[in-house]
């Protein structure tokens, strides 16, 4: 008698899907963290939070440091920076640490 051999699929072109369907999942779901300089402890508002654009400034400010789009500088360079802005479109947006105190 002669044994029949049993039919076994090939599972490269499976395994081939299922690593693309793996790495289309990956790709698709990758979020963008805002970037933050400081560490802010923001307030809470009853407001929808603003999603900025790339070209937006953001400012963020605690009780002693400051910080510009993400770098943190001076109150002198600040002054500066802003005064260079030549776009009147441009949103500047400020993160104030709810701690800090105004005078």
């Amino acid at each position: 008698m002669k044994k029949r051999e049993g039919f076994i699929p090939d599972l490269t072109p499976l395994i081939d899907v299922v690593f693309i369907l793996l790495i289309f999942f990956i790709v698709s779901s990758v979020f963008k963290k805002e970037e933050r300089a400081l560490s802010l402890s923001l307030p809470q508002n009853s407001s929808q939070l603003y999603h900025h654009q790339n070209k937006d400034i953001i400012i963020e400010l605690t009780n002693n440091k400051l910080a510009f789009t993400g770098k943190i500088i001076t109150l002198k360079h600040l002054e500066e920076k802003l005064l260079q802005i030549k776009d009147t479109k441009i949103k500047i947006i400020l993160r104030i640490d709810k701690d800090t105190i105004y005078s």
